[in-house]
């Protein structure tokens, strides 16, 4: 073979490894090269290039990760409210709320007197199996002192959860005894259904706090329980819901529609229209329904009432809803943080995009809540500002708005009768709660005889020696109660037996009690009843 011949044969392999060769060398002179890239044509953005310049030049030694934490937070101010940067630490709570549970230790604390006390211990749970009680105070978890040291919720709550099967050693103070308790810890579930009862014998009241991945299921439990306890009418209770899943509150809307029809469609510049329709027989398609809204329900709550407004399937009673039309999808980052960021706009089955403005800004955008309050939005019917150029008819004919919230059918202004500064201190400074659980305490043996809320509900009445010991504790956070007028007073009362049924029934207790006195509910019974 000549010598030509052979260089013939090898040149292509030998051109292949000199290109080869000749990429490595590229891409190793790149990264000595800011800003420019050896083979692309593409620039490299700015941001990048002063994150890099930072890094490398800054005289200083720079937390790389917080500067491009907060570069990310500025830039999604840029798009809209609720487009947010999840930081990793943040992460697991965030997720632990959406899924509706949590691994911990299954118990209720608040932090009087500088010490952790437990309220409330979960039936089942592990802290119950370990013997812990209502009463205990928390002095050390493993091996830190929690007690005397002003320590937050925030790092309690971190020092009592951790992984699933994980051990806590908690050394707690009951009754001038120390005792060290090893818990195991275990799936805590957060229910999203607050309260589900009979409120008449026809009609049930069922108060939904969020949409979790658990919340129609808790739903479907719930109803089903009313209905055998002769459910006809319904009182559905979405105040203060700040919404969620966006499935969930569309499973809810099927239980009450009829038919394939339409709950609502989102649509986005790069995602194309998607709709939600029926897909089932629903558990109360023809009952009487009134739902219960303020300016603190939003997003999938406005989903849900904005689907059964438009059906003319219930009545909407309260105050004009919060106004978030924006669906969001959460996209985890590779440094354990994420992006819940805003993909598409929701509309209900009539058309209505409930989004309110926000081109002047975040802080504009939520301080219009407060400018409710000025404005008196909240506190006349006639005072509301809804967006007249988007105006639409329900299925029945009857007008509604876009653009703003959700507008009830039925308007019950906010009560500012009971709100005077000492009484606004009262409910700031948690005396009310902090009463009740001494209380609770102090009477477990007198308050063991009422066996349903109902009955303590009728029968339980706080004397003026009781009143006397509130003012007291009262006192003790600055607050004078002396000066408050009578019908302050009544509220109060009523208040602090709501507090005390939570002690000994949960967050049912609270809702069967205050419902009792409460406008929008006394005006949801006027209108179911007729």
């Amino acid at each position: 073979m000549t010598m030509n011949k052979k260089i013939q044969i090898w040149l292509p392999l030998l051109i292949s490894l000199a290109m080869i060769l000749g990429m490595y060398f590229g891409y190793i002179m790149r990264d000595n090269m800011p800003g420019k890239s050896f083979f692309s044509t593409d620039k490299r953005k700015p941001v990048q290039e002063i994150i890099d310049l930072i890094n490398k030049k800054y005289v200083d030694n720079v937390n790389m990760n917080d500067l491009t934490d907060t570069a990310i937070v500025s830039m999604l101010n840029k798009l809209d409210p609720h487009s947010i940067f999840i930081s990793a630490e943040q992460l697991q709570s965030v997720n632990d709320d959406i899924a509706g549970r949590f691994f911990g230790i299954g118990v209720e604390f608040n932090i009087y007197k500088d010490t952790i006390n437990i309220l409330q211990v979960l039936p089942d749970g592990p802290s119950l199996k370990a013997g812990l009680k209502i009463g205990d105070k928390i002095i050390k978890v493993n091996d830190s002192t929690v007690a005397g040291i002003k320590i937050s919720t925030d790092k309690v709550r971190k020092l009592l959860r951790g992984e699933l099967g994980s051990q806590v050693n908690v050394t707690i103070n009951r009754n001038g005894e120390i005792i060290k308790v090893v818990i195991v810890r275990d799936i805590i579930p957060v229910s999203s259904v607050d309260a589900s009862y009979m409120i008449t014998p026809e009609t049930g009241y069922l108060r939904i706090n969020k949409f979790s991945q658990n919340t129609y299921r808790e739903f479907m439990q719930a109803m089903e329980s009313l209905q055998k306890q002769g459910l006809k009418k319904l009182i559905l209770d979405l105040r203060g819901n700040g919404g969620g899943i966006l499935e969930e509150a569309t499973n809810i809307a099927d239980e009450f529609l009829d038919g394939d029809k339409l709950i609502t469609y989102t649509e986005g510049q790069h995602f194309p229209k998607k709709e939600y329709r029926c897909q089932r027989p629903g558990l109360f398609e023809k009952g009487d329904l009134v739902v219960l809204a303020d300016e603190g329900t939003a997003s999938a709550s406005e989903i849900l009432i904005g689907a059964l407004q438009d059906w003319d399937r219930a009545t909407i009673i309260g105050r004009r809803s919060f106004g978030k039309g924006l669906v969001q999808e959460q996209y985890d980052l590779s440094d354990g943080s994420a992006l819940r960021l805003t993909i598409a706009r929701y509309y209900t089955p009539i058309g209505r995009c409930i989004q309110r403005s926000y081109s002047n800004g975040e802080n504009a955008y939520y301080n219009d809540i407060d400018k409710r309050f000025h404005d008196g939005d909240v506190l006349n019917k006639d005072s509301i500002k809804n967006d007249t150029t988007k105006t639409f008819k329900t299925m029945k004919g009857r007008t509604v708005y876009g653009g703003g919230g959700i507008t009830p059918d039925i308007f019950v202004a906010f009560d500012t009768s009971s709100y005077s500064p000492e009484i606004s201190k009262v409910y700031y400074r948690g005396t009310i709660n902090d009463f009740a659980y001494n209380f609770y305490l102090q009477n477990q043996s007198t308050l063991s005889s009422y066996k349903t809320p109902l009955d303590f509900s009728k029968n339980f009445n706080l004397s003026e020696t009781d009143w006397k010991y509130f003012s007291t504790i009262a006192k003790q956070d600055s607050i004078n109660i002396s000066i408050i007028s009578n019908s302050e007073k009544k509220d109060l009362f009523n208040k602090i037996k709501s507090s005390i049924a939570r002690q000994l029934w949960r967050t049912e207790g609270y809702f069967e009690i205050s419902n009792t006195t409460d406008a929008t509910v006394k005006k949801a019974l006027e209108q179911i009843s007729k």
